[in-house]
């Protein structure tokens, strides 16, 4: 009997979890497949599904969702509500699992993230879909926490280096999803480096260090990952620079972007992308900042 193949799309959650994920599988013995890197042609398919009032980023996700189509045996789209009162998400992030099994015919894993169900909690019930021990999972899970902490620690080590050097630095405050998406926010961090700027990643900072953080900055926000990617900025002192970077037509951060650059001291760009985006446009004005902070 062949082995079950879990789809798992590289957009949204991926960047959040990808590293969990990959070693809960590995764990499970299970095995998973990737959707590839972000292409127009994903984006023109995430469009097309997508309502319009859907950010860029939404409508990539959905387009990830459709080309995995027919691949595997399961699609894995996790349905997060909120982690609590005060770590709330994008609503998206709740309707996103109903809307692609609207449209796609795999069928969809997922885990409910909500005031009463949390990560294990839907990690068990995946693992009765697939016919997994409670105690294989709760296994799973634990070695998965482990490799990502591992991890964590790493890329946060990574950031402080980068910090406490000599060369010019940049952060870019933004979502995961977006920073490390070579269609969305590839090319800006490669148009940076090019000129010699060291890049900063928000959320490559222990989370639960840029949360407390985010506290300098606004104590009443209440959404988790728009408070992990701006409680970076009091960390980052060092840097000459700060782009914030959305997609549009992003509620969240059009307002969460305006609020800090009320606050900005140093130098800002505030980067806003969609769908009819010219790359020469921002590369033009990435380079009109590189310049602002050569002179500074």
């Amino acid at each position: 009997m062949d082995k079950v193949k879990i789809g798992i799309p590289r957009g949204i959650h991926y960047y959040y979890s990808g590293i969990f994920w990959k070693y809960f599988f590995k764990k499970c013995n299970i095995d998973v497949i990737y959707s590839s890197k972000t292409t127009h042609e994903i984006l023109e398919i995430g469009k097309s599904l997508a309502p319009d009032e859907m950010c860029l980023s939404m409508k990539v996700y959905l387009g990830h969702i459709s080309s995995l189509e027919g691949k595997c045996d399961y699609i894995l789209i996790p349905r997060i509500d909120r982690f609590d009162n005060y770590n709330q998400t994008c609503t998206n992030f709740l309707a996103i699992y109903d809307l692609a099994n609207h449209y796609f015919k795999t069928p969809l894993l997922n885990y409910n993230i909500d005031n009463k169900n949390h990560l294990l909690d839907g990690l068990i019930e995946i693992g009765e879909v697939l016919h997994l021990s409670k105690m294989k999972v709760i296994e799973a899970y634990e070695y998965a926490c482990l490799k990502e902490r591992e991890w964590r620690k790493s890329k946060n080590e990574e950031q402080k280096r980068i910090l406490n050097g000599k060369d010019k630095k940049v952060l870019i405050v933004s979502h995961a999803y977006n920073i490390h998406d070579d269609f969305i926010g590839g090319s800006i961090s490669s148009m940076l480096e090019q000129n010699k700027i060291k890049v900063v990643y928000s959320n490559y900072f222990l989370p639960e260090e840029t949360s407390k953080m985010s506290e300098k900055l606004s104590k009443s926000l209440y959404w988790k990952y728009s408070k992990e990617s701006i409680g970076a900025i009091p960390l980052c002192e060092k840097v000459n620079g700060i782009i914030f970077l959305s997609t549009f037509p992003c509620g969240l951060d059009s307002l969460v972007h305006e609020l800090m650059i009320r606050k900005m001291e140093k130098p800002y760009l505030n980067l806003v992308i969609d769908d009819l985006s010219s790359m020469t446009g921002i590369e033009t004005r990435i380079e009109s900042f590189v310049d602002l902070i050569e002179q500074g």
